[in-house]
Order: structure tokens, then C-alpha cells, then sequence
């Protein structure tokens, strides 16, 4: 059962339900916070990865989306006890900084955070290029890869003022998309078509049953990402320890429900070495053997929303952090220079854009995916223990309190699927492990121009 903390008697309503002061507005109700939790989760992941996790998985392709939803469940569960007691715009820094108080730590988490966003809007300029687009002209991918992201930088040098009814607009087209496969599933059930018996078919040709779940389970949590994000709106949210618990696990169990449905879908339709082969393009294929009538260029270019939704939304994300981080000085200030004309942080913008185009160029989409769940994984390790070392801090206001054993196998769970024990590929640790140490670098570099500087973890997500 989820308890509730007990309430100072001298606390005032506003803040018993954790609506603290802040800068920032407090407009955005539940309906339009269970909108932006389900917008952030769909987009790329399954449109750009059905296939690449059927390679791993086979038939059985529900289950490791299914393991991945259960994880990030149990995530959720602690980022919701933490913002419910801390509700400002900073997630995983905030709650690393306040339980282990360990500068360089907080520094890692938000450049971990920052490089995931890299990683995960160049997996979605590779299904761009690679997949979607390619339905209607043929282009090298690495070309239109570098050009998305040099469109996608353009844009948010101009500034882009993200509305939540903008983030609605988009959340139901990438929705539509889902539900079209969905839809085509059901009628091939009804008609008789489909193979149920794929359903249950796990590829053990190179690893046991175990490590065939896990390793695609690693895969496909690159799909249940970006739950977390909606933690940065929390100054702008009314009433936060009463709103987000609800609009999150009802946004998460509804993503995570349209997910395995999809898969079931996609397994019944398509075998999986056929769904391995067409790798992001798995989902086309589902549709022209599912709905042959149906317009696949209509579909493709729900797809290509879908990706540029998401890789804008983390593109802006990554530069914001950036910007965040030289504005308190842990990396050097030049990195934080804003446009005098524009307001943006164009040099940020440059520098996320410059990392993006070189993953594009050179590191396959499965690969990009991975690290971003690599990345991701390792933070949420971090916030399940975060959650655990607070429960002895208290607060004068109500607030969820998550089961006393989520946070403990949340960080087991976590914790397993960042090592190679669950059949991570060793390419994600290299490209993780190079994009951490070109941060550790700059740390370094502005310590050794600056000295050691205190700073405000709360300020790196919102600047």
C-alpha cells in the first residue's frame, strides 16, 4: 500500500500538498501531466526499435518490453517519493546531490543524463534517415542523419517555446500510430490470420533463456525512457505530491500497455528473423502484411513525427543541461555563452549538435539505443539508492511514500541490467565510457581554472 508522510500542524495548505513557492507558473493540471509522462514514453523506442529487440528476443518479442516496463515501474515508484518531498525542476542531480552530497557524483548523473539525451536523438535521426524517410526518397543515412541534427540545432537556436498542448498534438499522432497497429492486430486475430505459436518462441541460439530475456530487456527499456523527464516540470505543477503519482503510473501503465500489445502484434504477423532483418523498419512491414490496403506512406510519415518529437525534446534537453552546468561553473563558462540576439545558448547547442553528428556518422542505431539505456539505467541505480537514504530526512508537507521494498529491487534490477552479466553488448560500455570521460575532462579542466565550486543542482535542469 502507498502510505503517506504525517504533516507538520503548522505547515499551510499549499504546502501540505507540496506546492512550494516558486518562480514558475503552476499551470499544468493532471490531464495535461498524464499527457506529457505518455508523449515523453512513445516516440522512437518502438517505432525504431521492434525489430532490433526480435533479433535478440525471437518471437517472444512482448516479454522484454513487458520486463522493461516492470523496471521502470519500479523506478517510478522512488522518482515519485522524491519529488513529492522535493518538488523542483531537477530530478536525478537534486536527489543525488541531497542523499550523498558528493559534488563530483552530482556532476556525473547530470552529464550521464545530458549524454543520454545525445544518444537517444540519434538513434531517432538514424530511424529517420534509415527507415522512415526511405519510403519516400533514398538518401545515404549519415547525410540525412547530420542534416536532421543540423535542423534540429537550427531550431532551437531560434528558440523553441515547448507548450504542453503542442506536446498533446504530437502525443496523439505517434499515438495513432500505435493504435493503427494495434487495430490490424486485432482484425488478423479475428480473421484468423496470425501465428500465436511465435508468441512464445525465444532465440537461444547463442544464450540461454535468462540472457536472451535480460539482454532484450536491456534493448528495450530505450522504450520506456523519458518517464523520468516529467520530474522537471514540477515547479510548474499544481499541487505536485498529490498530481504526479497518479499521472505518472497511469501515463506509464497505459505506454507500457500499448507496448506489449504492439509486439504481440508484430509477432503474430511477421516471423521474428523477418522482423530482425527489417530491424526499424519492422513496424512497416507489420502494416503492409497486417493492412495491405492501408497507405503506408500515411504511416511513415506518422513515424517521422514521432522521431522528430522525440529527438527535439532531447536535443533541448541535452543543450539546457549543458548550459546548466557552465551557468554554476563545473564546466568551463564559454560552454554557456547565450546568443545576443536569440537568447539561446548557442554554444551548447553547438557542442550537443557537434556529439550528435559524430554518433550518427559512425555508431548504429541498436548501439545508440543501448548506450541511452546504459546511461539511463546507471542514474536510475543511483535514484532507487537516493530514495532509500532520504527516507530519514523528513519534510513538513504530505507526500508519496512508495512500498518499502520498491526502491531496493528497483536498484537491483537497475543495478543488473547495467552490468554485462545481462548480455550488454560491449560497445555501449565504449561509447558510454567515452562520452563520461570527455565530461570528466571538462570537469576537470574548469577545477583546475576555477578551483572547487559550490553549486545549486536545482539550477543545472532548470536554467
Amino acid at each position: 500500500m502507498v502510505q503517506t508522510a504525517r504533516v507538520s500542524e503548522t505547515t499551510e495548505p499549499d504546502a501540505q500538498a507540496g506546492e512550494q513557492q516558486t518562480e514558475l507558473k503552476r499551470a499544468i493540471g493532471p490531464k495535461l501531466l498524464l499527457f506529457f509522462v505518455i508523449g515523453d514514453i512513445l516516440g522512437t523506442g518502438i517505432y525504431a526499435l521492434t525489430g532490433n529487440v526480435a533479433g535478440v528476443i525471437g518471437g517472444a518479442l512482448w516479454v522484454p518490453f513487458l520486463g522493461a516496463f516492470v523496471v521502470a515501474f519500479l523506478t517510478a515508484f522512488s522518482y515519485l517519493e522524491l519529488v513529492g518531498k522535493y518538488p523542483r525542476a531537477a530530478g536525478a542531480a537534486l536527489y543525488t546531490h541531497r542523499a550523498f552530497g558528493i559534488p563530483f557524483l552530482t556532476f556525473i548523473v547530470a552529464f550521464a543524463v545530458m549524454s543520454s539525451g545525445i544518444t537517444s536523438a540519434s538513434s531517432a535521426a538514424v530511424a529517420f534517415g534509415d527507415t522512415y524517410l526511405r519510403e519516400f526518397v533514398a538518401l545515404p543515412t549519415w547525410a540525412v542523419g547530420i542534416t536532421f541534427i543540423a535542423l534540429l540545432g537550427l531550431i532551437n537556436f531560434r528558440g523553441v517555446g515547448e507548450s504542453l498542448k503542442a506536446n498533446l498534438v504530437l502525443t496523439l499522432i505517434e499515438l495513432s500510430g500505435l493504435v493503427i497497429i494495434i487495430v490490424i492486430g486485432v482484425y488478423a486475430v479475428a480473421t484468423g490470420a496470425g501465428e500465436p505459436s511465435r508468441l512464445t518462441e525465444i532465440n537461444t541460439s547463442e544464450s540461454g533463456v535468462l540472457l536472451a530475456i535480460t539482454s532484450a530487456t536491456a534493448l528495450a527499456f530505450f522504450a520506456m525512457v523519458g518517464f523520468e523527464d516529467s520530474v522537471n516540470m514540477a515547479e510548474e505543477v499544481k499541487r505536485p505530491a498529490k498530481t504526479f503519482p497518479r499521472a505518472m503510473l497511469l501515463g506509464m501503465g497505459f505506454a507500457g500497455l500499448i507496448y506489449v500489445l504492439v509486439a504481440i502484434t508484430s509477432s503474430l504477423l511477421v516471423p521474428a528473423d523477418r522482423l530482425a532483418e527489417l530491424e526499424s523498419g519492422a513496424l512497416l512491414e507489420v502494416v503492409r502484411i497486417g493492412a495491405p490496403a492501408f497507405p503506408i506512406g500515411l504511416f511513415a510519415v506518422i513515424g517521422l513525427f514521432a522521431v522528430i518529437n522525440s529527438a527535439l525534446i532531447n536535443m533541448l534537453m541535452a543543450s539546457r543541461l549543458v548550459y546548466g552546468m557552465s551557468n554554476e561553473r563545473i564546466i568551463p563558462i564559454g560552454l554557456g555563452t547565450v546568443h545576443p540576439s536569440r537568447r539561446t545558448p548557442w554554444v551548447s547547442i553547438l557542442f550537443t549538435s557537434a556529439i550528435a553528428v559524430v554518433l550518427v556518422s559512425f555508431v548504429p542505431l541498436d548501439d545508440l539505443a543501448g548506450t541511452t539505456s546504459l546511461l539511463l539505467l546507471a542514474v536510475f541505480t543511483l535514484v532507487n539508492a537516493a530514495c532509500l537514504v532520504l527516507r530519514r530526512e523528513t519534510v513538513g508537507h504530505e507526500h508519496f511514500r512508495a512500498p518499502r521494498w520498491t526502491p531496493w529491487v528497483g536498484a537491483l534490477l537497475c543495478g543488473y541490467l547495467v552490468t554485462p552479466l545481462s548480455g550488454r553488448d560491449a560497445k555501449e560500455y565504449v561509447i558510454a565510457g567515452v562520452l563520461l570521460v570527455g565530461g570528466v575532462a571538462l570537469y576537470l579542466v574548469n577545477r583546475l581554472a576555477v578551483g572547487p565550486v559550490e553549486f545549486d543542482p536545482a539550477k543545472i535542469s532548470k536554467e
